[in-house]
This record gives C-alpha cells, structure tokens and sequence, in this order.
C-alpha cells in the first residue's frame, strides 16, 4: 500500500488569503482522498491585531484601511463573501485564542474523545472552517469565548471537554508545537503549504493546479521527490 503523501498546511484563522483559499485545500482532499493527508497547523501572524494592523497600518488608515485592503483583496471571489464593514467595530484583539480553542478541538478528536468519520472532514477542520467564516461574512468577534463556545454547541461538541483543555495548558503546548514547526520550517506567512518534509514550500495566492503539479510528482517518486514542470 502506497504511503500518504503528508501535507502540513499553516494559516491564521484571520488571514483573509488562507480564508479565499481554503476552497483548494477542500479540492486537494476531494481529489486525492487516499493518497494526502493534510495537517493544519496555525500560526500567530495575527497574534496581535493591535501591533499589525492598527500600528503597522497606521499610514494607511489602521484599521479602516486595512478594512477596505481586505475587501480589494476578495472584490472578485465568488467562491466566499466579506462582510462590508470587515475589520470595524467589535474587532478580534488576537487570532491566538481562536487557535488554541481549535487545537483544543483537535486534541479531543486524537484522544477519541470526540467521533470523527473517514467519509467527513474532520470536526476541527469544519469548526475552523465555520469560525472562518464568522468572522469574514459575519463580522463576529471569534477571539471572544463566548462566541467560540456557542459555535461549538451547535456543532454538538463537548464544550466542558475543549475548556478543560484550555485550562489544564494541553492547548496550549499544542499551539506552541505549530509555533515551532512554523520556525523548522521557516514559514514565513499564511497560507503555506509543506510538502516532502520541508523540501517544498508553496506559500501565499498558489494556483490550484500549481498544488496538483505538486502532489502528482510527489506521489509519481513519493521517496525522494521531483522537482515540479510547471
């Protein structure tokens, strides 16, 4: 039996490419189902909202412009809506309490404390994928518990379970794992995808069919690799 193909997939749940481009990590899976396994893994490019874009864009407007930087970026999607006052009002002060909420998630599913499927994406993956999009069409401040716990419960996830994770610190030292991996690998931004152990990094507003190269040359000499064609 081949051996899958292992992906290791960085974002932040509020960049705004990893939420345009989450539609071809769900194609990579639909079309190698057997043969890929992606891993996401979450990294704090938006640790503080504050420090990146109130100060970093505070020649362009803060957050204003960075509210409209980010509607300019999704002007011609029709894949995923923005919400029209993206980035104003009720702001998330941080993406890292959004990512230890999902690797608290993700610790239950490997734990077996929470049911997972081989015919559907796993809980975690489809909680981020929600949070995602509660923040960018919805304009809901996902950095706040309450928001996060509430989503949870109506997906039927055992919110007492992933607290409990978050108090006892295994989250935490989850997150920290991404954090590291993200320097092993020198990840420099979101979204990027790992292949071939660090060999192959695609980073940033990658075509699809650039992914699909990829992943057929891998799989074509899964050992050592090939260099791309395209």
């Amino acid at each position: 039996m081949t051996k899958k193909i292992q992906v290791e997939y960085f974002t932040d749940i509020l960049c705004i490419w990893a939420y345009g481009a989450q539609i071809r990590i769900e194609q990579l899976q639909q079309d190698f189902p057997e043969q890929v396994t992606v891993t996401p893994r979450y990294i704090p490019l938006f640790a503080s909202t504050g420090e990146h874009i109130d100060k970093g864009w505070a020649d362009k407007g803060g957050f204003a412009g960075f509210s409209q930087h980010t509607l300019d970026v999704a002007r011609d999607w029709d894949h995923v809506r923005v919400h029209p006052n993206i980035w104003t009002g009720d702001v998330p002060a941080s993406s890292t309490s959004t990512h230890l909420f999902i690797k608290a998630v993700q610790l239950l599913e490997q734990q077996g404390a929470i049911e997972t499927s081989t015919e559907t994406e796993l809980p975690s993956t489809t909680l981020a994928w929600n949070l995602r999009k509660h923040f960018f069409a919805e304009q809901q401040n996902i950095a706040r518990r309450e928001v996060q716990c509430a989503l949870a419960e109506s997906m039927n996830l055992p919110v007492s379970a992933i607290q409990d994770k978050l108090n006892c610190g295994e989250a935490h030292a989850a997150l920290h794992a991404d954090i590291e991996a993200q320097k092993r690998y020198q990840v420099a931004g979101s979204p990027t995808l790992i292949l071939n152990e660090g060999r192959q990094q695609l980073y940033g507003n990658v075509g699809y069919r650039i992914i699909e190269a990829n992943m057929r040359e891998l799989l074509h000499n899964p050992q050592f690799g090939e260099a791309s064609w395209c």
